[in-house]
């Protein structure tokens, strides 16, 4: 009886010693270790950098560099302004440059962007590789303007150039099918307490307005014997100069959409000829 309670114990010892994976005995007490090291993953941006000046809207470029990450592994690009993104510049794989990123018209003229990138996609979901570039600038490409078709003078009267002491600058030249139109307006930025006037032939169709982020609708009536003139009276700066405002121009079969900026001095307009 002795000698089947003293086997009995060696058997349950033998069953509770661990076992490698090998086959080979592990001491008594020691761990089975089964984690993996996973190597640190790292991203540096080294375009754009400190100096760099973009101009929006435009194309550009971006540059880095990264330590184990895979070449088929994707990068996630923003472009933020006071530490609040604004724009997604895109994904790409991991070749260390992308070309031909379009940035938005809408940006603003600030000292204070960066671009930041971040790891998609990580094998070690606790060690995600991102990196956010220093300070940089980006200005505001000058706008285009289209030129007025050049007439001959007495086949196009004379079109108004100043009112009520401020030069009026035109910016662009429409044509509609019918004199009957109606157009709408609203602020084209962050509202800030603009006040305008629209003014159709030097008659004012809208009167001291103060520009909202709903469209207000205007019915107008053109006159078909000339070009009329359409331009933004400013009563005010607002808190972000210059005063700007969307309109579109509708005829019943199409709409156009301008936007036009004024401040004491001058006066952006349109010319609208009647088919």
């Amino acid at each position: 009886m002795r000698r089947l309670h003293f086997l009995f114990k060696v058997l349950l010892f033998v069953m509770l010693i661990p076992i490698h994976t090998h086959g080979s005995i592990l001491a008594y007490g020691e761990a089975l270790d089964t984690n993996e090291t996973i190597a640190k993953t790292e991203i540096t941006i080294t375009y754009p950098k400190n100096g760099t000046e973009w101009e929006a809207p435009s194309l550009v470029k971006l540059e880095w560099t990264t330590k184990n990450i895979p070449a088929h592994k994707t990068i996630k690009f923003y472009l933020s302004k006071d530490d609040m993104v604004i724009q997604e510049l895109g994904i790409f794989k991991n070749s260390g440059f992308a070309e031909s990123i379009k940035l938005e018209h809408y940006l603003q003229a600030s000292a204070n962007y960066r671009v930041f990138g971040i790891e998609l996609f990580p094998d070690d979901k606790n060690n995600i590789a991102k990196n956010a570039t220093p300070l940089f600038t980006i200005s505001k490409k000058p706008r285009q303007i289209k030129p007025i078709v050049s007439v001959e003078p007495e086949a196009l009267p004379t079109v108004r150039d100043a009112f009520d002491g401020r030069k009026i600058n035109y910016v662009e030249e429409l044509e509609v099918s019918s004199p009957n139109i109606h157009i709408n307006l609203w602020d084209h930025s962050r509202k800030d307490g603009d006040i305008v006037s629209i003014y159709l032939n030097g008659e004012a169709v809208v009167s001291k307005y103060t520009l909202q982020y709903y469209k207000k609708k205007v019915a107008i009536s053109l006159d078909p014997s000339k070009p009329n003139d359409l331009f933004l009276y400013a009563h005010n700066l607002g808190k972000f100069p210059p005063n700007t405002v969307s309109i579109e121009i509708v005829d019943g079969s199409k709409a156009e959409n301008i936007v036009l900026n004024s401040d004491l001095k001058s006066c952006e307009a349109v010319l609208i000829n009647v088919k």
